[in-house]
């Protein structure tokens, strides 16, 4: 159970973040509310002795959108790495750094300011918890809408095409199984096991459940939507099919087609250009 009055803190660049960030900032999550002190482009350059791949309003904004952080914080300067960063407003109870980060220095700056400190072992990391069953999760008055898709290479035009069709209901993401991906796209494909792709859809705050699919072709989530009965079926220009309008004229849903248009003033993304990044 987390402490309201127990700020947390963790620092760093989060670029290109992939689910062990994640799975960081979950864990972190748990000791009270999260405040990330994400470095800015020059001080991140200066730091890493690299630019970012990814700007810092993209970054920040993936941050944002997932549903263990409170809050994110710019940071322009740091003179020293073994303390916490002052952060106007926020009062830190506790720290929290990765196990390669830990050193005695920090840890003595924690005990002489009293604050918490944990350090997360690799190994905690590892895994992803438990699903929860589709039964568990409360239902709304809200319409239910579902999406589907392969969500390899996670970036942040997935991030506002789910906050987008959230604004139609509650979301339901239905990920392609790793066999079906691999039918549809050919080897090498996916990049990211079924599971943890699973696990990085379902971090996301305009996420009501993220789900794996059982079916195979383009409607691999016929069982899935079987089970979760939406009212709506959305899709972006790219993952409009003949094979999912027919299905809808079918079964009765409302098929909504989006501009793939990223958040206002960052950039296009595509998981294609991404492979490797």
């Amino acid at each position: 159970m987390t402490d309201p009055a127990r700020n947390v803190i963790v620092c760093g660049a989060f670029d290109n973040m992939r689910s062990r960030e994640i799975r960081f900032l979950q864990e972190a999550a748990r000791f009270g509310p999260l405040h990330v002190a994400i470095w800015n482009d020059t001080l991140t350059h200066a730091l890493t002795g690299e630019p970012p791949k990814f700007p810092l309003p993209e970054r920040r904004y993936y941050l944002e959108a997932l549903r263990y952080v409170e809050a994110v914080h710019e940071i322009d300067a740091v003179p020293d790495l073994d303390q916490v960063p002052p952060i106007e407003g926020v009062t830190p109870g506790a720290w929290v750094v990765f196990e390669q980060d830990d050193n005695p220095k920090k840890q003595s700056f924690c005990a002489a300011q009293g604050l918490d400190y944990h350090v997360l072992a690799d190994a905690s990391l590892a895994d992803y918890p438990a699903d929860e069953p589709l039964e568990a999760v409360p239902t709304s008055m809200q319409k239910k809408v579902i999406v589907t898709g392969c969500y390899d290479w996670f970036h942040t035009g997935h991030v506002r095409f789910f906050e987008e069709v959230s604004e139609l209901g509650d979301l339901y993401v239905v990920v392609g199984h790793d066999a079906n991906v691999r039918a549809l796209k050919g080897e090498g494909h996916p990049m990211f096991d079924e599971r943890e792709r699973r696990y990085i859809v379902g971090s996301i705050r305009y996420v009501t459940k993220a789900l794996i699919s059982t079916g195979n072709g383009w409607m691999d989530a016929a069982p899935e939507i079987e089970q979760i009965r939406p009212d709506i079926y959305a899709v972006n220009e790219d993952g409009d099919k003949p094979e999912k309008r027919a299905f809808c004229a079918g079964h009765n849903l409302e098929y909504v087609v989006l501009k793939r248009l990223p958040k206002p003033g960052l950039p296009r993304r595509e998981s294609t250009h991404l492979r490797g990044f």
